[in-house]
């Protein structure tokens, strides 16, 4: 018998300060068997560091990555359905992020593995010519501490304050310091 994912329930209060952007968001979300809590964290996380101020544009959705080998982890097209932006986790492949690249605006891929700097490093030079990649490691220790804010039912705080995250919740908190390896230009 297969695995059946599991639910979590997160209503999240974001406060950017960074992008003056505040909002309030509930969301479901299935944990793939296979999929650990950090990653599904880091999952949440960056649909709240990447959500739209509005919808003109269309909406941020979480996408089937991990079920579509093929599929980001978040995406959002706009109201014609042209792809503008797509978000990945971990290490993707550079075939895999070339071809993103080319069908959205914008791409950009959250790392937080202790082999990230060596994958970097593999795929740099390769991926120098594309425009539209924004690449951002976390440290993996800092992940490790956001997932153990995961809980089938969370009340999340999430602040960004000079580049700072900050996620609170359950009496727990998690501080990470992203680190930009790329910028788009």
């Amino acid at each position: 018998m297969a695995l059946k994912a599991i639910i979590h329930k997160a209503s999240v209060s974001f406060s950017d300060l960074d992008r003056n952007v505040y909002q309030d968001h509930t969301f479901t979300i299935a944990r793939h068997p296979s999929e650990t809590e950090e990653r599904m964290m880091m999952r949440l996380l960056a649909w709240v560091l990447n959500v739209p101020e509005t919808n003109d544009h269309g909406t941020l959705e979480f996408g089937k990555d991990m079920w579509e080998p093929e599929e980001p982890a978040l995406l959002q097209n706009d109201l014609t359905g042209l792809r503008m932006h797509e978000i990945d986790l971990g290490q993707p492949e550079e075939k895999r992020l070339v071809r993103a690249c080319g069908r959205s605006r914008r791409v950009t891929v959250l790392t937080f593995s202790n082999t990230s700097a060596a994958w970097w490093a593999a795929v740099a030079e390769k991926l120098s010519k594309v425009r539209n990649l924004a690449v951002w490691q976390f440290d993996p220790a800092q992940v490790k501490a956001l997932g153990a804010l995961a809980d089938r039912a969370m009340d999340l705080q999430i602040t960004v304050q000079d580049g700072v995250i900050t996620v609170d919740g359950g009496g727990k908190s998690a501080e990470l310091v992203p680190v930009r390896l790329n910028e788009p230009v």
